[in-house]
């Protein structure tokens, strides 16, 4: 499946930059969106490199998931697409 990074998971006065909000195809609720807990995400570089994550839980009603990358993303990555395995 594919997946679209939309933004880092961020509060009032803090961004996490190993955690991502991504919305994955085909996805349209919530309980579509727990189903794909644990599933591993892989982002590719431009140079080649892969950024491997896992996806922690459901993020609004609407179908997003949360994912933990391995280290903190670039901010490049904000609207790219990722692999769900």
């Amino acid at each position: 499946m594919k997946g679209v990074i939309s933004n880092f998971r961020i509060g009032r006065h803090t961004q996490t930059c190993n955690h991502m909000i991504v919305h994955v195809e085909n996805v349209k609720n919530k309980e579509q969106a727990t189903a794909l807990l644990n599933k591993t995400v892989v982002y590719k570089t431009e140079g080649g490199k892969e950024i491997k994550g896992k996806i922690a839980s459901a993020h609004g009603r609407n179908g997003a998931v949360r994912v933990i990358f391995e280290r903190g993303m670039p901010g490049q990555a904000l609207s790219k697409q990722v692999s769900v395995e």
